[in-house]
């Protein structure tokens, strides 16, 4: 039994079998903080604004308390709210320009809202967006749930050649096609440099590797992205609110952790 453990220890090390690895967190937010407080601005900031988002959405984003706020039990809540003029405002959270990973493991613990017309996601986008574009950047779509599907999520990639409807994507679902609304659920990714997996709640559900692609297209998630968190509001995918929404509906995130894999130690006397 040793010398299989040394010799597969062995192997490990000339790159023929793929090492054991470990997780090391190198940022997160908790939200923990009074009720009605802000986020914490060294690590949030916002998207404003409307003009349907390229996906003719209704919302206006905004960076007001009454859209996003910690609910004083360790919670984030994004809210989507109806005014009395008929106009929809929520809110678009994104770490651009304060944080930036590549490669590792990024998981969000999530309670999303329901109805017809609600879009709530947490995703990344490439941070070279403002110099490329997008698609170009890369998009990467660790939770998306559209209202009409309650007991649905999807998990996407876009790049050129393969966005919006011919993203590449999957779907999961829970047991007796349960709501996900009822309950929190965690939502991640494990990427790395030629694999993008999706889990939920720790289950693997999707892997998209550079074959998955269309023939001839790129490969763009080969650099620093960025997390955004939001509830969009109508849209050419989930459609719009109809007489059976309800307003407010709120995304309650109890946390956004991300991890960097970091290599087994090597054990002594093993050869370099």
């Amino acid at each position: 039994m040793r010398l299989l453990t040394l010799l597969f220890a062995m192997l490990a090390v000339a790159g023929r079998v793929d090492p054991a690895t470990t997780w090391r967190l190198i940022w997160s937010d908790e939200f923990n903080g009074p009720a009605n407080s802000a986020l914490d601005a060294a690590k949030w900031t916002f998207d404003l604004g409307g003009g349907g988002w390229g996906n003719r959405e209704l919302e206006v984003y905004t960076n007001s308390p009454a859209n996003v706020f910690l609910d004083g039990a360790g919670h984030l809540t994004i809210r989507a709210i109806r005014g009395d003029n008929g106009e929809y405002t929520s809110a678009r959270l994104k770490t651009s320009g304060l944080f930036e990973v590549q490669y590792g493991k990024i998981e969000a613990r999530i309670k999303i809202p329901s109805g017809q017309g609600i879009w709530p996601a947490f995703w990344m986008l490439g941070g070279d967006i403002g110099r490329l574009s997008w698609p170009s950047c890369g998009e990467v779509d660790v939770l998306e749930n559209i209202g009409k599907e309650p007991s649905l999520v999807h998990g996407t990639v876009h790049g050129p050649g393969y966005s919006g409807g011919q993203g590449i994507t999957a779907q999961t679902g829970l047991p007796a096609s349960a709501p996900f609304s009822d309950d929190f659920h965690v939502f991640g990714v494990e990427w790395s440099a030629d694999t993008i997996e999706f889990f939920l709640d720790g289950k693997s559900y999707s892997k998209v590797v550079p074959a998955s692609l269309p023939a001839g297209a790129q490969w763009v998630f080969d650099h620093p992205f960025f997390l955004l968190l939001n509830v969009a509001v109508g849209g050419q995918w989930p459609g719009y609110p109809d007489q059976t929404s309800q307003f407010p509906q709120s995304m309650l995130v109890d946390w956004v952790r991300v991890w960097k894999a970091v290599p087994a130690r090597r054990p002594p006397g093993l050869p370099r």
